[in-house]
């Protein structure tokens, strides 16, 4: 399977000291996407003009001269790129790099099992994020339950756009769901991430429903989903489900994305929508709102 990034000694993943593992792919292309290099199941190459000295060591590497220095920097012919990696490779300011490394499910075992003495001692563990890992139902149950012989605490993260039941495999072979709620409006929904929200409510009410563990997110967004409308329908259902924890994390809004766009070549926010951090009016305005329906709230995590 293809990751493009894997995260040690991560606080924010779940409980305890953890290590993450990203997979490539997403169903879903939520405009501030933080990590668009998950978005795409391929491999991609990414481009950091701010770190390239102009030695031109990558250009005349390049087998199939794909390469090009121009006064812009390197510039790529997608064409003739077959995203071999021998650009990242020769790189010597790490300027080039791919975003896609094949993995066998023995290679990330051993990966995960280097990690063990910092999970043992912070009752830690591993997350599998993407990306949307239920995009892989067969290798991701198969780590799974790997893990699960050796005793190794097991989160996803997770959009829960899929299927129920693979839902509900991923959900018998983890301790933890890590969900984010984006928006209560379907078709906002589809207008910001690309595809409708009713399988996602679903299968939410369905996690809920089985006692199972979850962690629930809202990417705050100022002019997207912080209005008194959608965060007062987000309360309501959530206060709906038979939900253990009932505390919700608040994660304001930051354009991290955009700089991975730039290295990806790719545009962020191309239709121009108006994102804006919330301010701490709003911010307080929705933790209001939450708690007139029983349901804390936590800034980040």
């Amino acid at each position: 399977m293809l990751i493009f990034d894997i995260k040690r000694y991560a606080i924010n993943d779940g409980p305890g000291i953890r290590i993450t593992i990203f997979m490539k792919g997403c169903p879903l292309s939520c405009v501030w996407c933080h990590n668009p290099e998950g978005i795409s199941s391929r491999k991609q190459k990414l481009y950091t003009k701010k770190k390239c000295i102009g030695c031109r060591t990558c250009v005349e590497a390049c087998p199939e001269k794909a390469l090009t220095f121009t006064p812009e920097g390197i510039v790529t012919d997608r064409a003739r790129c077959f995203l071999c990696g021998t650009c990242g490779e020769v790189c010597p300011a790490l300027a080039m790099e791919i975003s896609g490394t094949e993995y066998s499910a023995d290679a990330l075992m051993m990966e995960i099992e280097k990690e063990t003495v910092f999970m043992d001692r912070s009752e830690g563990g591993v997350t599998f994020c993407g990306g949307e890992p239920l995009l892989h139902p067969e290798p991701l149950l198969d780590l799974l339950c790997r893990c699960g012989e050796r005793g190794i605490h097991r989160a996803v993260d997770t959009t829960l756009f899929a299927r129920p039941e693979i839902v509900r495999g991923v959900m018998d072979n983890c301790e933890l769901l890590l969900v984010d709620l984006k928006l209560m409006d379907s078709d906002k929904h589809k207008e910001y991430c690309g595809v409708p929200n009713e399988l996602i409510l679903s299968n939410l009410r369905m996690v809920a429903e089985t006692g199972h563990d979850f962690y629930l997110r809202i990417p705050l967004i100022e002019g997207v989903n912080a209005d008194e409308e959608n965060i007062t329908r987000s309360a309501a259902f959530l206060a709906s489900l038979p939900w253990k924890h009932r505390t919700v994390n608040l994660l304001p809004y930051h354009d991290i994305g955009k700089g991975k766009h730039e290295k990806l070549g790719t545009a962020y926010n191309p239709d121009h929508y108006a994102f804006a951090t919330p301010s701490d009016e709003t911010i307080e305005r929705c933790r209001e709102i939450f708690a007139g329906y029983g349901i804390e709230t936590a800034i980040g995590g």
